[in-house]
């Protein structure tokens, strides 16, 4: 982590020698390094384990499918149920945030996902998992745009592509790790009497729980309260991240709702839509587009682990190389059009080999753009109603979700085809693609709010 986030070289006020600007840069260094160490590595890990316990069901279906009656559609619309609630509780989950502190509420977020996701292992019906996805949408909304919120207060602007990326690491990390694992945790079937799909409900829940309990130790919910920085770093962190609002220039009071419903932001949420609709209902189908070929469980999930791996590495390079150039904009326009073509591939390309090397194009370019989107964001939105502003923007961004898996689930009964299912996401990304366009041409031209 250190390496990575190390700060850029910049050039000396008028007022500062070069010796004091050598002390400034060595306690800048050690500030965030201590940061980062205790901030980002804990968070990574939480928001891995929310993306296997979110996305885990692509490989419960295997089995749970039979076992508890649920067809093609009706998979698509258990999958899409949980952005529903997600979007409802989103905002005012990220105010409760403010309120009660990121501490306390980051971990009880944590530990309810965690009982409502082992919970999910006592399914008997079509009903019942309907009513438990849709209660893990309420239980986990708030934890990712509560801990980028988290994240802002306590990263300085020129460090927060990098972070992000680190941050949102997490969602490629949970299939390059968790598909393996679920795809074994299904030959568990048996033990102590229970299916393979129960035990990896149950397995894949408890690291949830602990983490939820943990964070009450280790989070702080400012910089101000950090007993683990000296005095010195704390005041040079809160003067730096006071001196990067105050250089963005926007009034010290912005109307909540102007910021909610203000064009621009829409547009924000429009391209948040495009790329978590991707990642996140592919990450619900593609154990089964893998599957359809007739591999193993075990196959299954070191193949769908492949284009996870290839996107980790993407989303660190590219969060650093968008922080090196200080630019956001066509660090989210090209791995964008990529993940397109990846989509749109399918229809030309079928076989197996070929199928797994468009998703590793379309995971790279739909993970390698998230950083720079959320450094984007989080500079876009004034910090005076940044947690609601920030809610709102991956709440609406995510009840996309809703539809899409639905519709992948409908498209597929019908037509037999997971290419054309697939396709109307790639009409999705590219609206996003020209969203983001737009974004950066205003910019050149007007200030926001």
């Amino acid at each position: 982590m250190q390496s990575n986030l190390a700060p850029q070289t910049q050039p000396a006020s008028n007022g500062c020698t070069s010796a004091s600007s050598s002390v400034i840069s060595a306690l800048e260094v050690e500030t965030m390094r201590k940061v980062s160490k205790r901030l980002v590595p804990f968070l990574l890990i939480a928001y891995l384990v929310s993306v296997i316990d979110r996305t885990n069901i692509g490989f419960a279906a295997m089995q749970m499918s039979h076992d508890v009656g649920l067809s093609q559609s009706m998979f698509g619309l258990a999958g899409g149920i949980f952005f529903v609630s997600y979007f409802i509780c989103e905002v005012p989950s990220n105010l409760a945030l403010e309120r009660f502190g990121a501490r306390r509420w980051l971990s009880r977020i944590m530990v309810s996902w965690g009982l409502v996701a082992g919970a999910s292992a006592l399914v008997i019906g079509p009903k019942t998992f309907f009513t438990a996805r849709f209660i893990l949408g309420v239980a986990e909304a708030g934890f990712l745009p509560g801990a980028i919120y988290y994240l802002t207060n306590w990263f300085p602007s020129a460090y927060r592509s990098r972070v992000m990326a680190w941050f949102v690491l997490s969602v490629p990390a949970a299939g390059l790790l968790g598909s393996p694992i679920s795809g074994a945790l299904l030959n568990m079937g048996g033990v102590m009497g229970l299916r393979g799909w129960q035990w990896l409900f149950v397995i894949e829940a408890i690291p949830a729980i602990l983490l939820g309990i943990f964070a009450l130790y280790w989070l702080t919910d400012s910089p101000a309260q950090a007993r683990w920085l000296s005095a010195e770093q704390r005041d040079w962190l809160i003067a730096r991240l006071a001196g990067d609002e105050n250089r963005r220039h926007a009034p010290p009071k912005v109307s909540l709702w102007k910021v909610l419903s203000d064009w621009r932001v829409l547009m924000l949420t429009l391209v948040c839509g495009s790329t978590v609709t991707v990642s996140t209902v592919l990450g619900f189908w593609q154990p089964l587009i893998i599957r359809s070929f007739d591999v193993s469980y075990f196959n299954a999930g070191l193949l769908t682990a492949l284009p996870y791996g290839a996107a980790a590495l993407a989303m660190i390079l590219w969060g650093r190389m968008s922080d090196r150039h200080g630019e956001r904009i066509w660090f989210n326009v090209i791995p964008m059009t990529l993940a397109v073509i990846g989509m749109v591939g399918t229809l030309y390309f079928t076989s197996l080999i070929a199928t797994v090397i468009l998703f590793v194009l379309v995971m790279v370019g739909t993970y390698a753009c998230k950083g720079p989107f959320w450094a984007l964001a989080t500079e876009s939105v004034p910090a005076t109603v940044a947690a609601a502003g920030i809610a709102q923007i991956n709440a609406l961004g995510s009840l996309p979700g809703f539809f899409a898996s639905s519709l992948i689930g409908a498209i597929r009964q019908s037509t037999g085809s997971y290419p054309l299912a697939i396709l109307p996401i790639a009409v999705f990304c590219a609206m996003g693609v020209v969203a983001v366009a737009m974004i950066g041409r205003l910019q050149s031209k007007a200030r926001w709010f």
